[in-house]
Parts: structure tokens; C-alpha cells; sequence
């Protein structure tokens, strides 16, 4: 499993909201301001982000390939998949959409490379 970058998704809000009653994914708005990027890690749920505004670069943990994202796109992260997020130089905002509801921050908690994917934690 690895992440996917659909480039040019949408165009407006309507679209992500269409996209959102097909996935039945939980959705919030997430404000990146600038940081320097995170290493190699993985989730407990699976993660879809719509870019709204900004650009960032995400980089496929399994491949390797580094990848633009930018306002318009979606970002599919599967539950378990290895990934780096690049550094942010200007805010990105994203709506952020999980497979399950929660607080995000706690739903985001990075797991470590080595960490087992627990079977139970979809």
C-alpha cells in the first residue's frame, strides 16, 4: 500500500463535499502554517486531503518518490502507509477527511517505521 496524489481533483468546495458523501469520510479543516517537514511515519487511519490553498510535497515512504501537491489535489493516505510530509514554506490549507470520526490531531498521531500495523486499528 502506498499513498496517491490525484492532481487537479477538483475545482471547488461542491466537489470535495460530492466526493465526501461517496466516502463517507469524516471531515475538518486543517491550517499548515510553515514547518520544516516530518520523516518517515505512518497512520492508524486512512486519510484523504483536499488541498485548498498552498503547496506542499509529500514523499512516498514505500517508493521514495517525492510529489508536489498543491491547491486542487487530493492526497489518498491509506491506514499503514509509509510517507514523509515535506517542508511547508507557506500555509497550506487542507481539508483533512478520515475513515473514522475523532479528534485529528489525535487520529494523525505519527507511527514509526518499525511500529506493526495492528490489525484491529481501522
Amino acid at each position: 500500500m502506498s499513498l496517491e496524489v490525484k492532481k487537479g481533483f477538483f475545482t471547488d468546495r461542491s466537489e470535495i463535499m460530492d466526493d465526501l458523501k461517496k466516502t463517507g469520510f469524516w471531515p475538518t479543516t486543517f491550517i499548515s502554517e510553515p514547518y520544516p517537514g516530518v520523516g518517515v511515519h505512518w497512520h492508524d487511519v486512512d486519510i484523504n486531503g483536499y488541498v485548498i490553498s498552498g503547496s506542499t510535497w509529500v514523499r512516498d515512504g514505500k517508493t521514495g518518490e517525492k510529489i508536489t501537491i498543491e491547491a486542487g489535489d487530493k492526497l489518498l493516505i491509506p491506514r499503514g502507509a509509509l510517507h514523509a510530509e515535506g517542508e511547508v514554506t507557506d500555509t497550506v490549507t487542507y481539508i483533512v477527511a478520515t475513515s473514522r470520526p475523532g479528534q485529528l490531531l489525535d487520529l494523525l498521531q505519527m507511527k514509526s517505521p518499525s511500529e506493526p500495523v495492528s490489525p484491529d486499528a481501522s
